[in-house]
């Protein structure tokens, strides 16, 4: 499939930049190299995409899902892959300073540059947090991966078997073209489930601006081209993406078709959490020891760092009048646990954990080699086979937006 009348020198030297990274360190480079296992490629084919065609990445924390969707030859998008993580730290919210363990929110882009295929967490790939909102915003911190290992310090962790197929995913997308990846990072699956629970939480002006991204993306399947202005987020607008962030946003157009789906859509899912508001549903704050992992990784104690911080968060009861949690006080509902507080103090021990962990996946056999990708289960992750009857399969419960929205190509595609 041809996108757009891509160059392909573009995707050459992708491949040659990617290539020659590896270069130095001969003993990793075949990791950055191996080939999309031949499930995924035939998956691809069933959805109606390519392997060289663009990609965008969506993932939840709560959830602790990353989610790959490709673009077929109409320029929408289709869901091609759910990969439940391993593990991610921190709480629910954006980051805001280096050191605090936060996996970021938002809106990200991901660029050849920012491969990295030396990781000394088998592979990894560098998500662009902070983006220009975030530095209007004063939140430091930096070098946050999608990587392997099972160990996060901040950072969206999978396993070794997991990344490296993300990688060579990620890595054909940017090799047939595509000149950066969208990745959106967001605290839960924008429902209007979650929205009712955490509709007092302080981070939910900035989830609603997430949640309206996410709304452009699932009403038109397109990547919705990202801008900054009056330090928030705004989507699709035309000329904003000149904008300084910190500047009051101009007069904004939109298409609109769009804009109206996108209203419409906010309408029923605000109609919706009003309804389960008023039904019983109460707001709670969720608070974690430091981060969670996906159920189907609760058997796998060796593989994580920090095992002894995965355990169930505390949901606290939060008062609509008040907006404190019961029988504390709003600062102390707020505290990040001691753990977290500790965390910068353990960053050293996390590292050599890590290594510990890579150390004791290598003895048993199973991840020191590319080659099990193309081993009798070369799909570990698929959550069609995996995560059971409840979970969709790829091509199942994908919003389809209405006919009248025309298909405009990704921002990114050229």
């Amino acid at each position: 499939m041809k996108i757009g009348g891509i160059a392909p020198a573009l995707g050459l030297a992708v491949v040659a930049a990617i290539a020659l990274s590896g270069c130095n360190q001969s003993g990793l480079a075949h990791r950055s190299l191996a080939p999309i296992p031949s499930e995924t490629v035939a998956l691809m084919e069933r959805v109606g995409t390519t392997q060289d065609a663009p990609m965008l990445i969506r993932a939840y924390k709560k959830e602790a899902e990353l989610e790959i969707w490709k673009m077929r030859s109409d320029g929408r998008y289709v869901h091609l892959k759910t990969y439940p993580m391993c593990r991610w730290s921190g709480q629910l919210g954006p980051k805001r300073q280096q050191g605090d363990r936060q996996v970021p929110e938002g809106f990200y882009s991901i660029g050849p540059a920012q491969m990295n295929p030396n990781s000394s967490y088998y592979l990894s790939f560098n998500v662009g947090y902070p983006n220009a909102l975030d530095r209007a915003l004063g939140r430091t911190g930096g070098d946050i991966m999608v990587h392997g290992a099972c160990a996060s310090a901040g950072c969206f962790s999978m396993t070794d078997i997991q990344i490296a197929e993300i990688y060579a995913i990620t890595r054909s997308s940017l090799a047939g073209g595509q000149r950066s990846i969208q990745m959106q990072s967001f605290p839960f699956k924008m429902t209007a489930e979650n929205l009712a629970k955490h509709r007092l939480d302080p981070n939910i002006d900035f989830w609603k601006q997430l949640k309206e991204g996410s709304d452009h993306f699932e009403v038109t399947l397109q990547e919705p081209q990202v801008a900054f202005c009056n330090r928030r987020y705004v989507f699709n607008a035309d000329g904003a993406a000149r904008v300084d962030p910190n500047a009051a946003c101009p007069p904004l157009k939109q298409d609109p078709e769009i804009a109206q789906a996108v209203a419409e859509k906010r309408a029923q899912d605000e109609a919706k959490v009003a309804e389960l508001a008023q039904s019983g549903v109460k707001p709670v704050r969720v608070v974690y020891q430091d981060g969670g992992q996906h159920p189907s990784f609760a058997w796998r104690v060796s593989e994580l760092s920090r095992p002894e911080t995965i355990a169930p968060p505390t949901e606290i009861a939060v008062d609509e009048k008040t907006g404190r949690g019961a029988g504390q006080s709003a600062a102390k509902v707020a505290a990040p646990s001691p753990i977290v507080t500790s965390a910068a103090a353990k960053d050293a021990d996390d590292s050599r954990q890590a290594v510990r962990v890579m150390a004791m996946a290598t003895a048993h056999g199973d991840r020191n080699e590319m080659s099990a990708l193309a081993a009798s289960d070369p799909n570990p992750t698929n959550s069609v086979k995996r995560l059971g009857p409840h979970r969709a399969a790829p091509t199942d419960n994908i919003p389809i937006p209405p006919a009248s929205i025309g298909v405009r190509r990704s921002a990114n595609i050229h």
